[in-house]
């Protein structure tokens, strides 16, 4: 029995066990994959300057994301098709935030409907990542079944008019397994979404910001903008109604050669300063990743990958298992540091790697 105290174990294991078909679905990034590799190595060129005799008996993780409490600093990014993974998918993982006290977002290129995850776990703070499809009364459908299942907040995808160049796919010819469903799409025409292949998913070339002012217009819900990689579309996002920015690149899965996120990160937080809440997604897989992040400014981090590989090895059992491995790295990381809560992780806590060149 494997004992899985880190992200990387469950990777590992969940590589093993996964088809290659959806194991390079789940892994692979766009070209030469040199974004994926970034978005890791990344964080290896930050370091942390931690304080110390700060008295850290009490130590404090929850913060607030767009008014709603949360346990800790980090969330669940949409991931497509989670029951390649397992067959409870995404309401295994939702069950999981729900248990964390953290956000789970939802795709909308789920294999669990969007009812299924809001029934599976009805007290857990749920955000529905939404693309803006060519038809737009599909894209209204499925933002009022979000609204009417408490979906807290709409996370508008931003960088995908089309998807990336996924060589691992090309190379597998990716079609998904027979008995999984595109769960939100079901009762949608295939020729406004898609059918087995990802490569003719059917977005919207001709999406400009307008389309976010007029999302903005015909929902309830705060909209995020997730994909956004500078200054000047984060202001934008801010023009046309966004309530949060994630900072995102797709996992890697996009453009390549884009910078890693947490790259990007302070040059934006400059920009926005205290406008709206900025999070960013991309290569975390430990406590003091997110650490990193929350001192650059970010006000949550959020993953994706490492709860597929949870899921795939232990289903929720594995799901919730990883949220505590995290919350655990991150309490650790606070108190080694000597900070008592989020309020206390500050930019002079981190430093780029270059500050020590002269050694």
């Amino acid at each position: 029995m494997t004992n899985f105290v880190c992200t990387k174990d469950y990777e590992q294991k969940a590589l093993n066990l996964l088809t290659p078909n959806v194991r390079d679905f789940y892994k692979g990034g766009s070209g030469e994959e040199i974004t994926l590799k970034w978005n890791r190595d990344a964080f290896g060129r930050i370091r942390i300057l931690p304080r110390m005799l700060r008295d850290v008996r009490k130590v404090d993780l929850s913060t607030t994301i767009l008014g709603e409490k949360v346990s800790m600093p980090l969330g669940i990014s949409p991931t497509a098709l989670q029951r390649m993974a397992h067959p409870d998918g995404e309401c295994a993982n939702a069950k999981a935030a729900e248990a964390a006290g953290i956000i789970y977002t939802l795709s909308t290129l789920s294999s669990s409907s969007i009812e299924e995850v809001a029934q599976a776990a009805p007290k857990c703070i749920k955000w529905f990542q939404l693309y803006i499809f060519p038809d737009r009364k599909l894209t209204l459908d499925l933002v009022r079944r979000a609204e009417k299942s408490g979906f807290k907040a709409l996370v508008v995808t931003v960088d995908s008019p089309t998807a990336g160049n996924r060589r691992n796919e090309l190379r597998n010819n990716f079609k998904k397994p027979s008995h999984i469903i595109f769960a939100n799409l079901k009762n949608y025409s295939l020729q406004n979404s898609f059918s087995n292949d990802p490569y003719s998913l059917r977005l919207d070339l001709s999406l400009s910001w307008e389309d976010i002012s007029w999302l903005k217009k015909n929902t309830c819900l705060p909209i995020v903008t997730k994909g956004i990689l500078t200054a000047e579309d984060a202001l934008l996002s801010i023009k046309h109604g966004a309530s949060g920015i994630l900072i995102s690149n797709h996992g890697g899965r996009q453009t390549d050669g884009v910078p890693a996120t947490i790259e990007v990160l302070p040059e934006i937080v400059k920009a926005v300063g205290e406008k709206v809440e900025i999070y960013i997604d991309g290569g975390f897989s430990q406590g003091s990743d997110v650490f990193k992040a929350l001192a650059l400014g970010a006000k949550m981090a959020l993953f994706g990958r490492p709860m597929l590989w949870a899921l795939a090895c232990e289903g929720e059992k594995g799901a919730k298992n990883i949220l505590e491995t995290m919350r655990r790295e991150i309490f650790l990381t606070f108190t080694l540091t000597g900070c008592r809560n989020v309020q206390e992780v500050s930019k002079t806590m981190v430093c780029h790697e270059s500050r020590f060149s002269h050694f």
